[in-house]
């Protein structure tokens, strides 16, 4: 990219990432601020610009524990926490008190997350006393029902 316009760079960017998503259907995330850092050699806060010129346009947001996503007209969009989703799970399958939960692998193919995001996640959940147990090769189990605070 061209640095002759340092105010306008992060307009080019931000349509470059537009072109992107129109070109590319299936996708769902942004690149990361450190691929568009490298890829149009800007600094960290000409990219944060540039996503906030997307979110501004509707085309794309931050996914709290998540990159950033596309948002596509038409398309629904699970816009709760991640540690809500994974709440929801203890409701949605129906498990109980002492139920084993599923993994932090299993969870991160699920929601589409790193790993060491939901395993924060479980922490979070395990210090609310929603689940206990976890470790390096232990499972994880339902220690109490969330009740309803603990999901709003």
């Amino acid at each position: 990219m061209s640095r002759a316009n340092p105010r306008g760079t992060f307009l080019k960017i931000a349509d470059a990432v537009k072109k992107q998503i129109e070109d590319d259907p299936a996708m769902t995330e942004l690149p990361s601020l450190a691929d568009v850092m490298r890829d149009h050699q800007v600094s960290r806060g000409v990219a944060i610009r540039a996503f906030g010129v997307l979110r501004q346009d509707g085309v794309a947001e931050p996914a709290p524990g998540e990159r950033w996503r596309v948002v596509r007209a038409g398309e629904l969009v699970d816009r709760r926490s991640l540690e809500r989703r994974i709440t929801d799970i203890i409701k949605d399958e129906n498990l109980q008190v002492g139920d084993v939960f599923p993994s932090a692998s299993a969870l991160a193919e699920r929601f589409g997350v790193s790993r060491p995001t939901v395993t924060k996640t479980l922490d979070k959940l395990a210090a609310a006393g929603v689940l206990g147990g976890g470790g390096q090769g232990k499972a994880r189990r339902v220690r109490a029902l969330p009740t309803r605070e603990e999901r709003s």
